[in-house]
């Protein structure tokens, strides 16, 4: 299984539960994630929040080198969830934390 594999699954889980996994780049910055999964609020939750979660997205047994890494701790510092995920099973665990 390769990573497209891995982020086409992302990009339809996402999309069936209402949400939206936009391809994340950002010009003059290297490394940051794959993909910006934008989720609508949950509103039956008494104080209800909308989801932004940054999703690096890797070929299965593969991580993240350490240059993404340093992005991704800079991007949990200002209060972002970031997840690496490199399995279709992994994708699902994701989604099941929404």
């Amino acid at each position: 299984m390769l990573e497209r594999d891995v982020e086409k699954h992302l990009v339809k889980r996402v999309k069936a539960a209402g949400g939206i996994a936009y391809k994340f780049t950002s010009p003059g910055r290297r490394s940051v994630p794959d993909r910006l999964v934008l989720m609508p609020p949950d509103l039956l939750s008494e104080r209800p929040v909308q989801r932004a979660i940054f999703v690096e997205l890797k070929a299965p047994g593969k991580a993240a080198t350490p240059a993404q890494l340093r992005e991704h701790e800079r991007l949990r510092d200002l209060g972002f969830r970031v997840e690496v995920i490199d399995t279709k099973e992994g994708v699902d665990a994701f989604m099941r934390t929404l």
